[in-house]
């Protein structure tokens, strides 16, 4: 099992899932564009989970598998496993927030997870284009 295209697979599985359940809820609720009749209600909730996932997902999956072509180290390795976990968890804990404008402990966590880890994945693609 190569966990650097698990986790691609993975990151890439979540968004189309995020995108289509989009367009389930844009179907029930009969809203072709917009947020719908509630800016907390399910159908910005889940336009907020799937462009928050558009917003990570290239960029993790082409570091991963980078990383995964130039043989990565061990601790890159449980950074990539470390912010698929962080990116599944955000979308959610998006769904599950009582209040999308007050701090959420396992949406800040999954948020300081892909910031933390997309830092680290940097650095270190970043000391590989200085070593060569």
């Amino acid at each position: 099992m190569n966990v650097y295209l698990l986790c691609s697979a993975i990151l890439v599985i979540v968004y189309f899932l995020l995108a289509n359940n989009v367009s389930r809820i844009r179907a029930n609720e009969k809203a072709g564009f917009g947020i719908g009749a509630e800016p907390a209600g399910p159908l910005n909730r889940a336009i907020r989970a799937h462009g928050n996932s558009a917003e990570y997902t290239p960029i993790f999956v082409v570091l991963f598998l980078y990383f995964l072509a130039t043989g990565a180290s061990g601790w890159i390795t449980w950074v990539v496993v470390a912010v698929t976990v962080c990116r599944v968890l955000h979308p959610i804990s998006i769904f599950m927030a009582p209040d999308l404008n007050a701090i959420y402990p396992p949406r800040f966590v999954a948020a300081i997870g892909t910031y933390l880890g997309g830092l680290a994945l940097g650095v270190a693609l970043l000391m590989r284009a200085l070593s060569t």
